[in-house]
């Protein structure tokens, strides 16, 4: 019969101790599969937050948590500048903060507008470059789509952007979802709450769709580039803060 001392006890607590850290170390997840970074890695992470959304390939992200009484304002970016000028002024009125999926080729003929959108504080992302149907695209021609915008965002901005949203579509498709991936977008950005404002239905259509829609967490798709939205705009603003949703940029809702 062997005998165990304390100290042998002791000696096999630290060692099972030092076993244990080291393996969650190197599997690198927890109980709901999510790799949680060497403590270095979190204080970087700190000072440029990521959502908590985050997979290996991009999750087709509809809507934030249900929650919390916030929601994303999302407007694809393309048609006047007047238009987007008008739109990030009112949402700055009221306290609140959008997202842009700008086109590229928008990008060319109005670069000033992505240091406006960023330095008002909203989210600046990828619409792709000429806004065809990527989903019906090939490859190749997806690929260029999506990199040919975040190279412009990148040159004007230092960045590429957080978000990408399939031109055309709400969904990407799994080719597009993996270019996406593969340009350096973590998440595919579509929405629960549909405007309609391309469609020009008149203000108070626009209105009463999203009011009627739009929840906790919410993710709205909008326009620039059309009146009515313009025309809306106010009234939905003014709603949210009376249900008291605060409108805030996608960065901010899914962190």
């Amino acid at each position: 019969m062997v005998r165990v001392t304390t100290n042998d006890r002791r000696s096999a607590l630290r060692a099972g101790a030092a076993f244990v850290t080291a393996g969650a170390l190197a599997a690198g997840c927890t109980a709901h599969g999510v790799a949680h970074p060497a403590p270095a890695t979190r204080r970087s992470a700190a000072r440029a937050p990521a959502p908590r959304h985050h997979r290996a390939h991009p999750a087709q992200l509809t809507h934030g948590p249900r929650t919390r009484p916030r929601v994303a304002l999302t407007f694809h970016g393309g048609g006047d500048p007047a238009t987007a000028r008008a739109l990030l002024t009112e949402a700055e009125r009221h306290d609140a903060r959008v997202t842009v999926l700008a086109v590229g080729t928008w990008l060319d003929e109005h670069p000033d507008l992505a240091r406006r959108i960023l330095d008002g504080g909203h989210d600046l992302g990828n619409h792709t470059l000429h806004h065809l149907d990527i989903n019906a695209m090939s490859e190749a021609g997806a690929r260029a789509e999506i990199t040919g915008c975040a190279q412009r965002l990148k040159r004007l901005t230092g960045s590429i952007g957080t978000w990408f949203r399939p031109s055309r579509a709400a969904r990407a498709s799994p080719l597009v979802e993996r270019l996406a991936h593969d340009a350096g977008y973590p998440h595919v950005l579509s929405y629960d709450v549909d405007s309609l404002d391309s469609t020009s239905p008149g203000a108070e259509a626009v209105t009463r769709r999203v009011l009627g829609e739009i929840r906790n967490g919410s993710v709205v798709s909008l326009h620039f580039g059309y009146a009515d939205t313009i025309a809306a705009l106010p009234a939905v603003l003014e709603e949210l803060g009376h249900r008291g949703l605060r409108a805030v940029t996608t960065t901010e809702l899914l962190s």
